[in-house]
């Protein structure tokens, strides 16, 4: 039974050390109750009759099953209470052998006693691995809470109430923001949002703004029931020096599909950070010069050299008009130099024709 369980578990951790020596004295002890039950109840201090050789015997199913559940179990939380649920049961047998006249008081409160102390170690146990997955389940929950976190800053040259207002009205943002679609104010803190996906898909959403201080700070929310729920804040500080504005962004938001879903992202080249990274960098260009430059680098796609080609040879009649005028430019030139030999005196020479530049 339970109580001849002297099991060397110790309080490790988060119970699982535990756990592991209990299951595997559950299954030694559940082999000896099987193959040998007359010794068994000798042991404990019980008449070795009929019913107590198969009482043995169903406690050393019980022995074996709880070993195995313990040991193959990750997290065996179910087992661990389910052996204290076996605790109490054998408190009540052994308690009813102690009042028998036939069996062996001295051995049965011994064991009586043993049971006391296992139970309370079986407790205790249960209790610890019960702790441990309740945390692993917070912790998991708040992971999926806080979803992706993305901060990003930069400096733009300009006053902060002019980058304020500029952000402030959210139907610019999808001036600079290339995975918006579109930004649709609906109320006073109120807007609709749509946006791209990985593979051509939209989202969409509504927010609101939770804070507003003008050339300060902006923050929002998305409402109940959105496709992409986010959270975010962006703060607007004055540059040491002058030299403009710094803008912070400060975003969590869960993906449509979890960790999958980013995954895809990063696949498409559209990992969060670097959404918001470009998205900043088209914002200071926004700011600053009026619009959004764009290399050929971000423009063209595939392979491409690193220097442009060379130009294309001449075509071949530009070559042939050439040749001709070169050819009439010479013929000028000797009719000239014949006809001026030839003039008498005192007549004037002929103008010799310029050469064409």
């Amino acid at each position: 039974m339970a109580g001849q369980q002297g099991r060397g578990g110790t309080n490790q951790g988060d119970g699982s050390r535990m756990a592991n020596a209990l299951g595997w004295f559950s299954i030694g002890l559940g082999i000896a109750q099987l193959t040998a039950p007359k010794r068994m109840a000798r042991l404990v201090g019980v008449n070795d009759d009929g019913k107590s050789m198969a009482t043995m015997r169903a406690i050393g199913v019980r022995e074996i099953a709880a070993g195995v559940g313990l040991l193959t179990q990750p997290r065996p939380v179910e087992w661990a209470w389910g052996r204290v649920a076996g605790d109490a049961m054998d408190l009540t047998l052994v308690g009813n052998a102690l009042t028998s006249d036939d069996n062996d008081r001295a051995r049965t409160a011994a064991t009586l006693a043993a049971l006391v102390g296992i139970t309370a170690l079986d407790v205790y146990c249960a209790q610890r691995l019960t702790n441990t997955r309740r945390n692993t389940m917070t912790t998991a929950a708040d992971a999926k809470q806080q979803g992706i976190r993305v901060r990003k800053s930069v400096t733009v040259n300009r006053p902060a109430d002019e980058v304020y207002d500029f952000w402030r009205n959210f139907e610019n943002l999808p001036r600079f923001m290339d995975h918006l679609e579109s930004v649709q104010v609906t109320g006073d803190r109120r807007s609709h949002w749509k946006a791209k996906a990985p593979a051509g898909t939209t989202v969409e959403w509504d927010a609101e703004t939770t804070e507003d201080r003008p050339n300060e700070l902006i923050a929002w929310r998305s409402v109940e029931g959105a496709d992409v729920p986010n959270t975010g804040v962006v703060r607007f500080v004055p540059a040491p020096g002058g030299r403009g504005t710094e803008i912070h962004v400060d975003l969590r938001y869960e993906p449509p599909a979890g960790k999958i879903g980013k995954l895809v992202a990063k696949l498409f080249g559209e990992e969060p950070s670097q959404q918001v990274e470009g998205d900043l960098r088209r914002f200071k260009q926004v700011l600053e010069i009026g619009e959004v430059t764009y290399s050929d680098a971000s423009i063209a796609s595939g392979l491409r050299p690193a220097q442009p080609p060379e130009a294309p040879p001449p075509r071949q009649d530009r070559e042939e008009t050439i040749l001709v005028e070169r050819s009439a430019d010479a013929s000028a030139t000797t009719s000239n130099r014949d006809r001026a030999s030839s003039t008498p005196p005192g007549e004037p020479r002929p103008t010799r024709a310029q050469p064409r530049a």
